[in-house]
């Protein structure tokens, strides 16, 4: 990680569960890390956590939602004036709602597609733009997937949701072909894990708070901090080595 010391990390959904363990790994390993989310309570907080601990890298909060593009290029746009661009982009932010296929609510499979699918397509761009002006060429974009991108989970809550990640698991792909053919070493990966214990469980069954708890109680879980272990084992890699996927669950999950 020694050569990412001082440089731009951009990370989505930054306010909980993987995206503040992620934005709190790369600044303890001395980078500078915007952490975005709609609200910036959490991340503020954790800013100060982190400059309290005496971590060498910074941690800026930044407020955005990303369902709204307009937002997204003014987060960028604020980026290049203090800090003249972003290095590493850090797609995390998703969510799910409990909208089934057959009864599911359009509302919800959109607010999924904006924030799953559009979102992470536009800071990509936005990012990959941001590298080339500067002629960065080793600068890295990591989308934070799902297991669910690449099997169908046997329940009708899950199945829109999984199909927003099937469409990361596509578009990280194709953003590796668009890179080669544009003869960059700028490298893309795609993180998998299985169930991961964060608050979204409790987020999608906002309504049954015992169902959500039971998500967690039923199976053997990753920690946030798992996730954010294998970002730095992905960054770390030697800039000749790409990483494609990676797909984390605990030994005891076989399937």
């Amino acid at each position: 990680m020694e050569r990412w010391k001082g440089r731009v990390a951009l990370v989505t959904g930054a306010s909980v569960g993987i995206g503040a363990a992620v934005a709190r790994a790369l600044v303890q390993q001395g980078m500078k890390v915007v952490g975005c989310a709609r609200s910036v309570d959490k991340i503020e907080k954790l800013a100060a956590e982190c400059q309290s601990a005496g971590y060498s890298g910074t941690l800026i909060p930044y407020k955005c939602d990303l369902c709204n593009e307009e937002e997204i290029l003014s987060m960028f746009s604020a980026i290049k004036t203090l800090l003249q661009g972003v290095d590493v982009c850090i797609n995390n932010a998703g969510l799910a709602h409990n909208e089934p296929l057959l009864s599911g609510r359009t509302e919800g499979w959109k607010n999924m597609l904006d924030v799953n699918v559009l979102a992470l397509a536009i800071c990509t761009r936005e990012a990959y733009q941001s590298m080339r002006e500067r002629n960065v060429d080793d600068g890295h974009i990591i989308n934070i997937n799902s297991m669910g991108g690449h099997r169908m989970v046997p329940s009708a809550d899950e199945h829109f949701y999984c199909a927003t990640k099937y469409a990361v698991t596509a578009l990280t792909e194709g953003l590796r072909q668009e890179l080669r053919e544009a003869k960059t070493h700028i490298r893309a990966t795609c993180i998998s894990p299985g169930i991961v214990e964060t608050e979204f469980a409790f987020r999608h069954h906002n309504s049954d708070p015992e169902k959500a708890a039971s998500v967690y109680e039923s199976i053997k879980c990753l920690k946030a901090e798992d996730i954010a272990s294998a970002i730095t084992y992905v960054l770390s890699a030697p800039p000749h080595v790409q990483i494609g996927d990676v797909q984390l669950r605990p030994v005891e999950q076989v399937s």
